[in-house]
């Protein structure tokens, strides 16, 4: 993570030069290369629009100013454990105010999220919490008609915009105990020393008419990685600035650095 950390600057560094997300990806590889065994899986370098797409690998699209770009990325150290973090940065450096609003709704379903991982909550505790957050922060903004029938089993409606869940295993690879058994795993209990991602995310696709233009193309993911602990949980990435104002002052901080 801490490795990770030093690759997310690196690529902060460049921002004001680089010209493609290909720029982003390999100077984020780069650290985990020189630090790692390798990048834990395939970064993920999406600017504007890219952000919508979850997975977005081919990483292949200009960078501009005024847009966010969503980099999720992980150093695998030499043990083979990886790291799995995200983290959506204003390219120029600061968010616009429908990006803010976007971002500090995501967040503010994260720390819910991250609240609700405990021991004796099931697997699926933390994203309940989260989605409910979500539906009713998008019926604020005037997207969703209702956050109580869009959050019915049957109806889902929240997931047009959310399109994953919050949380995967995370050890020794990136989707850790992605096989295990259903009842031990996405049923089952949350454990001390268990580690998990917590990972909520909202993607306004450039042509939803279902969403006010000034959110389309806005694609926000914040993804740390907690370990439980006997009373909750730790973040063990908590080192790396999550708030839209931290973000913009780490930004900064790095920039004023490099000259």
């Amino acid at each position: 993570i801490d490795s990770t950390q030093r690759g997310f600057e690196d690529v902060i560094a460049s921002l004001k030069s680089a010209k493609t997300e290909r720029t982003v990806e390999v100077i984020s590889n780069l650290r985990a290369r020189v630090e790692g065994n390798d990048v834990g899986y395939g970064t993920i370098a999406a600017r504007g629009a890219h952000a919508c797409v979850l997975h977005w690998t081919r990483n292949d699209g200009p960078l501009k100013k005024g847009e966010l770009l969503l980099l999720d990325a992980g150093v695998e150290a030499h043990t083979l454990y990886t790291a799995d973090i995200t983290r959506t940065l204003p390219i120029s450096g600061r968010f616009s105010r429908e990006q803010r609003e976007i971002y500090e709704l995501v967040l503010q379903a994260q720390e819910q999220a991250i609240r609700a991982v405990k021991p004796g909550n099931d697997f699926m505790e933390p994203n309940r919490v989260a989605m409910r957050v979500l539906a009713e922060g998008l019926q604020r903004l005037g997207i969703l008609a209702d956050a109580e029938e869009a959050l019915k089993n049957e109806h889902q409606f929240y997931k047009r915009y959310s399109l994953h869940n919050v949380s995967h295993m995370l050890g020794l690879d990136v989707h850790d105990c992605a096989q295990a058994r259903q009842e031990v795993y996405k049923y089952g209990k949350l454990q001390p020393g268990m580690v998990l991602t917590v990972e909520p995310g909202l993607y306004f696709q450039t042509d939803d008419l279902t969403v006010p233009p000034r959110y389309r193309g806005i694609g926000v993911r914040i993804e740390d990685d907690v370990v439980v602990t006997a009373r909750g949980c730790k973040v063990l990435s908590s080192a790396i600035p999550r708030t839209a104002k931290d973000v913009e002052a780490w930004m900064k901080r790095v920039w004023a650095k490099k000259k």
